[in-house]
């Protein structure tokens, strides 16, 4: 670039709104050559399209770090600062923002501008009248013009972001407060546009697009817009005074808070600033240097050695750590690309930086931007890939490029997500626009070019809808100028104005279509109303004659209509009497009102007679006196389920017909409840546990809408729930045993399977036994039972417990091991048959339950089963079994018996015998015949008769005749003396009802 005389340079410098800009693109346009550089990309686009529209596209070229347009034969430049092509002579140049010279990142930049950016015949330098001292001192022939405001800026105080005056912009310095200031002025006054740096050149164009062409009337920016944006504001008002410049958080200084208030008013007309959003007022003295633009002047400017030698990375930091000689300049802090050169001398890098050109292209790698922000190192590493494959390969690898500009080509996401993936393909756009860079540098210059336009587009699109309620803004307008039209109501209760949402009309209560706010939104709220009131009138109307199957009540106790919640159910004075809450706005109110909550009432007691129409009929039956009128008035009480326990008294003392006068009413008498079985179905149940619920606890206590659920879905038992209350079971026809609740139909077709077996006599029985039969009135758990109730293991014999049967576990016997040799099978089957009988006397008298006076323990079982083994077994028949027995896990047989009865005691159904005199025969001689000494075996030729059955006139060998028996005890073993003395049998008054009065029935058959 020509290096002109100083004589040239003017350094036109004022205030904003001076038209600095405009006076400078002219005069450039005067010439028949000329080059302009400016501070933002953003800029730079904006007066590239003026220029095209004066001179032509052919005629204009546009550079920046991350674009190049350039014609075959350009006469006008306009470029970014840093992208300055320094080697073109053009005849004017003008370089703009000059105050930008003392920033710590790209100040050094703007001051070699100043020093060396030269026009053949004019230089013109813009920027704020506060550098007009530090150009004296470096530029001591050029000329200084003053240019002034053109129109005034007075401060107007604080005032909230809610009450900003249209056509506002509102400052702040971070995304987040940005986004969040927007978030409120869209729900406030209708939307807001967005621009803020970190957008993409075409995303902020759109942006400022809405902006300028009134979609919205507010703007949410950064300082961004203090530099070339020309908007049509009229206030500025200033969210924050300070902000992260990278380093620290410091306070704005007076000249930046000017430079940003400027930007109210527009060329002959005033602008006002203030603060908003917490920020306190300015003092009187920043007011004052605000309003008459009169700061402190710029002193220093940063400054960095641009003579720089490349003949190796060492001279090369050196030559950058030179200090400057004019006292005007400082010399720059360690700017990002410093830090780069130093990662990348320390690593790989360095041992391909040998030379002029090697170094030179170093340096020009150093010099990426990190648009990312990412760490020095992580920037580093994408440096040094870059230039060791320029080295090495003389062009950057596509591949590795392609993979990463795959990565950013998606445009789906929020808004930070679509933001930092343009802050990704603007390092790969910059790398694309680099001289030889790429082997088809015009592919990835198109490829990144459209993927940022994309994703910019995208990003436009995510702000606009989140930051902008045009619905919002028609209906504040209408509101202001009272020319509010009637809404459109459709058939889903969507309200509509000029085709915008305004709320939903759900029953008989309008909700807006947004959260609630200020003055505006409440007046939007009234004007609402005031249209849906004839639509409010016409439903009650429809309701009041609505038929019964249009209503609906809820699990949660919500009254429907047609599908709209428009009541709700409250305790009332009685049980199947509740209240009836309307859910409707003040709109609802008169004869419309009272016509609606009589419909509502005359409904729901017509629902409770229907669905609960059996228990309704046992609040005063007809027939019925005394006790048994008492019995049917409690299930009327318990919704048509009564624990059995809680009237057994009184059903005890019911004589058959009364019973069947109540069987007529649908009572069923079981085994553990008194109910009503068609009252156990769903919709009886549900509606049941309402009421119950609003009398006890309320409707909203866990459970009342989870249990309909279970009920429905035809679960037999499941697990029940500790937070809920186990009276919303029973209601619901569940019983709660142990850990789980259990249908209450269910327990009484499990008592029907378990009645039969432990009415068994396994010793008379004739035929095959039953599964789940066992001896001594006891039942085996079946695949029967535990299908029926959908449980097993632990869970289902908690719910025996909790039915008060007791569980009895023996040990089994281990079959015995096969030998090898037949003799030793033959020995170990003699062994086994002369075990059978102490091994089957030994369960027959184990203990069911633990007592006090137990009998012998499992211990001495076993070694009364081993004794006689080890007499015949051969030595390694016996070791041979040992070591399977030894083997083998323990495995016990399992057995339920009723509750109450002694587990040694004999079974008491168990028939007399009416052949002769052995019919009176007490039931201890039967017994004294199994007790034999131990090891004693059965005299050689006697077996016992069929039936398990003595002969007539028998007598055990080892037992005395009867009549010796009133003269003395035969001397009591170890067994016999925690025998209990035999008691006479009595006859025991059952409950016709209970599985123990079909046992008796069953004994009576038999006998």
């Amino acid at each position: 670039m020509t290096i002109a005389p100083s004589q040239t340079v003017k350094a036109i410098l004022g205030p904003t709104n001076t038209g600095k800009t405009y006076f400078a693109i002219e005069r450039m346009l005067s010439y028949p050559t000329g080059m302009i550089g400016l501070p933002l990309r953003l800029l730079a686009r904006e007066v590239y399209a003026r220029v095209v529209e004066r001179v032509g596209e052919g005629a204009v070229a546009l550079v920046t770090g991350e674009e190049r347009i350039i014609p075959a034969k350009p006469r006008y430049w306009v470029a970014t600062v840093e992208a300055m092509p320094m080697d073109i002579h053009v005849d004017c140049v003008v370089v703009d923002e000059i105050q930008t010279a003392v920033d710590f990142d790209r100040g050094h930049i703007f001051t070699d501008r100043i020093l060396k950016a030269r026009g053949f015949y004019e230089t013109l330098l813009l920027g704020s009248w506060t550098m007009a001292g530090v150009v004296r001192k470096l530029l001591p022939h050029a000329q200084i013009i003053e240019r002034p405001r053109f129109s005034q800026l007075t401060y107007a105080g604080s005032k909230k972001i809610s009450r900003q005056p249209a056509r506002s912009a509102i400052v702040a310095f971070s995304s987040r407060q940005v986004y969040a200031i927007a978030e409120l002025i869209r729900r406030e006054r209708g939307g807001a546009a967005v621009v803020m740096g970190a957008l993409s050149p075409r995303t902020r164009n759109a942006q400022v697009e809405l902006y300028q062409n009134g979609d919205v009337d507010f703007l949410v920016a950064t300082d961004a817009i203090g530099m070339g944006l020309n908007l049509d504001i009229h206030h500025v008002a200033f969210a924050d005074d300070t902000k992260f410049d990278g380093r620290q958080s410091r306070p704005l200084t007076p000249s930046e808070l000017g430079q940003i208030a400027g930007r109210a008013g527009r060329h002959k007309r005033n602008g006002t600033f203030g603060v908003t959003g917490g920020t306190e007022g300015f003092d009187e003295e920043l007011v004052v240097q605000l309003e008459t633009h009169d700061f402190e002047p710029v002193k220093v400017l940063q400054w960095r050695n641009s003579v720089l030698d490349f003949s190796s990375i060492e001279r090369l930091r050196r030559s950058l750590e030179v200090a400057p000689t004019d006292k005007v300049l400082t010399r720059v802090p360690v700017a990002t690309d410093q830090l780069a050169l130093e990662f990348l001398s320390r690593n790989e890098a360095a041992n391909y930086a040998r030379g002029h050109e090697a170094v030179k292209l170093l340096w020009e790698c150093c010099q990426t931007p990190d648009y990312q922000g990412i760490s020095p190192a992580a920037h580093g590493e994408i440096i040094t890939r870059i230039f060791t494959d320029l080295r090495r390969y003389g062009a950057a690898n596509e591949d590795w490029i392609a993979e990463q500009v795959r990565f950013c080509d998606n445009s789906e996401g929020d808004i930070d997500t679509l933001s930092n993936r343009i802050k990704q393909i603007r390092t790969w756009t910059f790398v694309a626009n680099r001289k030889n860079w790429l082997a088809d540098p015009s592919h990835w210059r198109e490829k990144t070019r459209d993927i940022e336009d994309r994703l910019s587009d995208a990003l436009h699109e995510r702000l606009t809808q989140r930051f902008v309620d045009r619905r919002t803004s028609v209906l504040l307008r209408h509101l202001k100028d009272k020319r509010m039209v009637s809404p459109e109501i459709n058939e889903r209760g969507e309200v509509r104005l000029e085709g915008h949402l305004l709320g939903t009309l759900e029953g008989f209560r309008f909700t807006l279509a947004r959260a609630d706010g200020e003055v505006d939104v409440k007046g939007i709220r009234a004007a609402a109303d005031q249209a849906v009131a004839p639509e409010i009138s016409n439903r009650a109307d429809r309701l009041a004659g609505a038929p019964n199957e249009e209503f609906v009540l809820a699990t949660d106790g919500r009254l429907r209509w047609r599908g709209d919640i428009v009541a709700e159910l409250a305790e009332g004075d009685t049980l199947y009497r509740p209240r009836i809450i309307m859910l409707a706005d003040e709109t609802l109110t008169g004869p419309d009102l009272e016509r609606v909550q009589d419909r509502l009432s005359l409904w729901l007691r017509h629902h409770i007679n229907t669905t609960l129409e059996q228990v309704m009929s046992l609040e005063a039956p007809a027939d019925i006196e005394g006790s048994a009128r008492g019995i049917a008035y409690r299930l009327y009480e318990h919704l048509g389920l009564l624990p059995r326990a809680e009237v057994a008294d009184e059903v005890k003392a019911l004589d058959q017909d009364v019973r069947g006068k109540l069987r007529k009413l649908g009572i069923k008498f079981g085994a553990y409840h008194i109910y009503l079985p068609l009252s156990l179905k769903p919709a009886p149940r549900e509606l049941a546990l309402i009421l119950f619920a609003l009398k006890n606890g309320g409707i909203r206590q866990p459970g009342v809408t989870d249990i309909p659920h279970i009920v429905l879905s035809g679960r037999t038992s499941f697990l029940v729930d500790p937070e809920v209350d186990t009276r919303l079971y029973e209601i619901a026809g569940f019983k709660v045993a142990g850990k789980r609740a259990v249908r209450v139909d269910i327990l009484e077709r499990l008592a029907d399977i378990i009645r039969p077996l432990i009415a068994i006599d396994p010793s008379r029985y004739q035929g095959e036994l039953p599964n789940g039969a066992a001896e001594g009135n006891g039942f085996r758990v079946t695949v029967e039972m535990t299908s029926l109730l959908g449980c097993s293991g632990e869970d289902f014999a908690s719910i025996l417990s909790s039915l008060g049967y007791r569980l009895r576990r023996t040990p089994k016997v281990a079959a015995p091991v096969e030998a090898v040799a037949a003799t030793d099978a033959a020995v170990l089957e003699d062994a086994a048959s002369a075990e059978a009988p102490a091994v089957e006397a030994a369960v027959e008298d184990a203990p069911v339950t633990a007592e006090p006076a137990a009998e012998a323990a499992p211990e001495a079982v076993a070694t009364e089963e081993v004794a006689p083994t080890e007499e015949v077994a051969a030595p390694a028949a016996v070791a041979s079994a040992d070591a399977a027995a030894a083997q083998a896990e323990p495995e016990f047989d399992e057995i339920w018996f009723p509750g109450g009865r002694r587990q040694n005691e004999q079974r008491r159904h168990e028939p007399r015998r009416r052949d002769g005199a052995n019919a009176d025969a007490p039931a201890r001689e039967r017994r004294n015949d199994r007790q034999r000494p131990k090891g004693a075996t059965r005299p050689e030729g006697a077996t016992r008769p069929e039936g398990n059955e003595r002969p007539k006139n028998a007598r055990p060998a080892n037992t005395r005749p009867k009549a010796e028996e009133g003269r003395g005890r035969p001397e009591k073993t170890e067994r016999n003396d925690r025998r209990p003395p035999q008691r006479e049998e009595r006859k025991v008054a059952f409950d016709p009802d209970s599985p123990f009065a079909a046992l008796a029935a069953l004994r009576g058959k038999k006998d």
